[in-house]
């Protein structure tokens, strides 16, 4: 990360933390009001496939507001259907997160998950090495990547909903993670909790 870090002050680079995660049709526990001796029940009828899909960014820059860039899809658990983010779609969220950021240089920090390994992307990373350069994670570090903070906050947020169909789910999970796009202070309190410093130095 020092690396990374050095390479963005001389480059005028953002820092984007990349991670991708999945919600189900399952609610997450979590704690709410109730008249006393009478626990709140959610139902759910355990009926239904499919997940949506999220890749988002935590992209930070010294003396610059945090951002999060996301992308999310649908996953039906109909046969033959992709179950996770391609080349293509990275790229596109990559290209996607350049233009959002004025066109600066971007330094992704992501974690050695299959996905990240493809020939296509590969590809893709060396043509656009004038502006995109990757920096892995150690093998097990979810501690050191603000991503996977935003994935918590979001779950715990779904807590206790129990949408019947995942079409009923990607609105809610879209509509979180817009909320959480407009607090800063939040975003900035993820990248506080890994302990990395990010200012010049």
């Amino acid at each position: 990360m020092v690396t990374g870090k050095r390479a963005a002050e001389l480059l005028g680079a953002w820092i984007a933390f990349e991670d991708e995660a999945g919600q189900d049709l399952r609610p997450a526990k979590g704690r709410t009001w109730s008249r006393r001796g009478r626990t709140p029940v959610v139902k759910v009828t355990g009926k239904g496939s499919g997940r949506v899909l999220m890749a988002g960014m935590v992209c930070v820059k010294a003396g610059r507001e945090t951002k999060l860039i996301y992308r999310t899809q649908l996953y039906r658990g109909r046969t033959g259907e992709k179950k996770g983010f391609r080349a293509r779609e990275f790229a596109d969220l990559l290209s996607s997160a350049r233009r959002q950021l004025g066109g600066a240089p971007l330094i992704v920090v992501w974690d050695n998950a299959s996905t990240h390994h493809s020939q296509a992307l590969r590809q893709f990373l060396d043509r656009n090495s004038d502006w995109l350069t990757v920096v892995k994670l150690p093998a097990y570090a979810p501690d050191l990547n603000p991503a996977e903070a935003v994935w918590a906050h979001l779950k715990k947020s779904l807590a206790n909903l129990a949408p019947r169909a995942v079409e009923d789910l990607h609105p809610l999970v879209k509509n979180r993670l817009r909320a959480l796009q407009r607090r800063t202070e939040v975003l900035n309190g993820f990248v506080a909790e890994t302990g990395l410093s990010l200012e010049p130095g």
